[in-house]
């Protein structure tokens, strides 16, 4: 029973650090998940390859539900991607409505990810 929770929440927490990866097919899309102007080209190709690292790490996650040797590696992987951009955006003070919303579905997911994590100790 623990594997299958395990499974479902790694699902879930890949599926939220990928949604972002829609950012990589242009400015327009960056900006109705972060509600900021991309149009300058530097912070564009940035933003973009930001949406594939944070595609891959879900794809990675979701991976991790169905390979339980990736496991391990999954949460370490998934605790430095939602955690650190909450601690980020936190440092910056009083980020915009998009970037808070971001930080709150990161913290959600850790939460997540704490309870599968207490499960796989338990199973283990």
């Amino acid at each position: 029973m623990y594997s299958i929770i395990i499974g479902v929440i790694f699902v879930l927490t890949g599926l939220l650090n990928a949604y972002p990866a829609i950012g990589m097919f242009g400015p327009r899309r960056l900006r109705g998940l972060y509600g900021l102007d991309f149009s300058e080209p530097n912070l564009l190709t940035l933003m973009q390859h930001r949406a594939v690292m944070l595609g891959l790490i879900g794809l990675f996650l979701i991976a991790a539900a169905f390979r339980r040797e990736l496991q391990p590696a999954g949460f370490m992987l998934g605790f430095a991607s939602m955690l650190s951009f909450v601690v980020f955006a936190r440092l910056q003070g009083d980020p915009n409505p998009f970037l808070a919303r971001v930080a709150v579905a990161d913290i959600a997911g850790s939460a997540l990810l704490f309870v599968a994590l207490a499960l796989y100790w338990l199973r283990s």
